[in-house]
């Protein structure tokens, strides 16, 4: 028990009972934390297909792949001569216009596991894919540059309660699955002296102290109340987005806030599921930027997609894709370097029957911790993409 509790200094709230759980700057140039910014990682669990999403519609392959599949080249919105998106992340246009939106192009990694399982733990903790980490991704990077004390957490989970990235022995991350069970679960909550001769029970009171200054900043701040400063679809992705509104506009600093989408893993029926998915998604995204300026906080904030792993080329048997490889991931935020970065995988030099890969993950990961919150991330080992401004 004592094992497992180090490891998990994790606030589940929320859900259940309140548990105490366990100018462009080069790589070399990063030095100043800024604990003033937000990440809003995107989890499009269950692996997004990135070819129906950002679209090779000039490419014959494309169609003789996907004869039931694939998007009319006439309803793709156009980004150049080879790519476009989905028509149903037609609201994405206007970051794309005004610079706001990066595309980062056939994004993967050597050697890829094709279990859901298994492969976004290799994504949550940035390991390689034979080696297996005890820490989310994040936890190792904020290990060496640690957030202030006074900031309220270090992350916060809305929707479900698995940390991913933000699992570690020391974060101080708070699952928000619902607000209103949040606040009335720990309305009771007393702070506690620790007994030195038991550890096992010292380490439980001590997150639990965590737990109750956490709480308090929470109740200060009011943030149920708080003018999101958009209008949000009602669907999980615009709730747990329209809640990361609020919190940010009460005032509370947060350095990363993780939200998730499900559904992903569309292996039959795709065109219809995947496009009511893609629409959500932009809906969300697009009311968030919106909250987000007129706060006036959209040039502090930076939002980055992710998900397990791609689909695969050709279309199977039930109208639906199987598990694959590389696929596009969409970083957005008033501060980013819009446009296309990497390259998309070519539908006619195939590794097997998988699409390559061209950019490392944690590269997307090193420009958020490096360029984006100004920390080394010297566990990513990896270059940042260029994307911040």
């Amino acid at each position: 028990m004592t094992s497992l509790l180090n490891r998990r200094n994790f606030l589940a709230l929320g859900g259940a009972l309140p548990l105490v759980m366990g100018p462009l700057k080069t790589w070399a140039q990063v030095g100043r934390p800024r604990w003033d910014r937000t990440l809003i990682l995107i989890e499009l669990k269950g692996g997004n297909d990135g070819l129906n999403t950002v679209i090779p519609y000039s490419d014959p392959n494309y169609y003789r792949m996907r004869p039931r599949l694939a998007v009319e080249d006439h309803k793709v919105i156009r980004l150049t001569p080879q790519l476009g998106l989905h028509p149903n992340l037609a609201p994405f246009q206007s970051m794309w216009e005004g610079g706001h939106m990066g595309i980062v192009l056939g994004v993967g990694y050597p050697k890829p596991n094709l279990s859901h399982f298994r492969s976004i733990e290799i994504w949550d903790t940035a390991s390689d894919s034979h080696k297996y980490l005890d820490e989310g991704w994040i936890a190792r990077v904020f290990a060496d540059s640690r957030p202030p004390a006074t900031l309220p957490a270090d992350g916060v989970i809305l929707g479900r309660d698995d940390a991913g990235s933000l699992f570690g022995a020391n974060l101080r991350t708070v699952s928000l699955k619902n607000p209103d069970k949040f606040l009335k679960q720990t309305r009771h909550l007393q702070k506690t002296s620790s007994p030195q001769s038991n550890p096992s029970l010292a380490h439980i009171l001590s997150v639990q102290n965590q737990l109750h200054q956490t709480v308090e900043k929470f109740r200060e701040q009011n943030f149920q109340t708080a003018n999101p400063g958009a209008d949000f679809p009602k669907h999980t992705l615009g709730r747990q987005l329209k809640t990361a509104a609020q919190l940010l506009a009460s005032g509370l600093s947060l350095p990363v806030i993780k939200v998730s989408l499900g559904g992903f893993d569309t292996h039959a029926n795709q065109p219809g599921t995947h496009a009511r998915l893609l629409k959500q998604w932009a809906e969300a995204v697009t009311a968030f930027s919106k909250a987000m300026q007129a706060q006036g906080r959209w040039q502090n904030t930076m939002m980055m997609t992710y998900s397990e792993f791609g689909r695969r080329p050709a279309e199977n048997g039930s109208r639906g894709t199987d598990h694959g490889t590389a696929a596009p991931h969409f970083v957005f935020g008033g501060r980013i370097r819009g446009g296309f970065y990497g390259r998309q995988p070519s539908l006619s030099a195939l590794e097997g029957k998988n699409l390559a890969h061209h950019v490392h993950f944690r590269r997307l990961y090193a420009t958020a911790a490096q360029e984006w919150l100004g920390l080394p991330a010297r566990s990513l080992a990896a270059r940042p993409l260029g994307l911040v401004t």
